[in-house]
């Protein structure tokens, strides 16, 4: 009984990493159109795990849902992606004051585990894009928690979740790897020491350095798919 339960939720998952995969590497194209059985036949499922896996990222903003018209791959909006961005900046750099300013004598469980993460030797630090990118974003919003103010803090995790699917992008690149490993260290120094203004610098040069470059790279990408010709890979 158990395993027939299960069974349903588990190929729901893979079909969801399937299909996020596709849409991160851009074998499903920003603005392919798709249905849901086109889905069920290529990945040999019923539509029930299919439609589980689609209202996911549809939660998740990757894709969007037309009356009639079937599931799209939402389309890169690099503008909303820039205000984004400018959001993002405004709220760390409010956290970094707010960190800078805190007692002497206090210092925040958060930004204990940030210093234990990146603050580390080099041979103790991780090389899996995957893996920095997930402590990257963990990193910046662990800097809001530290703050104080959960409200900030859950406005700046629902950012995150938006810019995820370029962000991610930064850590394809070996030398971004130990770059990002390089200012978090400086940027968590820099609090330490309550250097206000050096803390919000180079916090500020660190997001826009990585918005730039997954730009660029987003862009690439993009081009390069454009040379294939199917919609729906196989």
């Amino acid at each position: 009984m158990s395993r027939a339960v299960s069974r349903p939720q588990s190929l729901a998952e893979r079909i969801y990493a399937q299909l996020k995969d596709d849409i991160f590497e851009f074998r499903l194209m920003p603005g392919d159109r798709f249905s849901e059985g086109e889905v069920a036949e290529r990945v040999a499922a019923s539509r029930t795990p299919v439609r589980q896996a689609l209202h996911r990222l549809q939660r998740e903003g990757f894709l969007e849902v037309h009356f009639r018209s079937g599931w799209q791959v939402r389309p890169l909006d690099f503008a909303h992606f820039d205000e984004l961005y400018e959001l993002r900046v405004v709220l760390e750099l409010e956290a970094v004051r707010r960190l800078c300013q805190r007692p002497n004598d206090e210092q925040p469980a958060a930004l204990q585990a940030l210093e234990r993460t990146w603050l580390v030797r080099k041979e103790a630090q991780l090389q899996d894009g995957a893996a920095v990118s997930r402590l990257d974003e963990a990193f910046h919003c662990q800097l809001l928690e530290a703050a104080g103010n959960r409200e900030m803090a859950r406005v700046h995790r629902e950012v995150s979740e938006k810019i995820r699917i370029l962000r991610r992008l930064d850590f394809t690149q070996a030398q971004r790897i130990e770059l990002t490993y390089a200012e978090h260290g400086q940027i968590l120094e820099a609090i330490q020491t309550r250097r206000l203004e050096e803390a919000q610098q180079l916090l500020k040069s660190h997001i826009e350095v990585s918005q730039a470059e997954v730009h660029s790279i987003t862009l690439h990408k993009l081009y390069g798919a454009r040379q294939r010709v199917q919609p729906m890979p196989e």
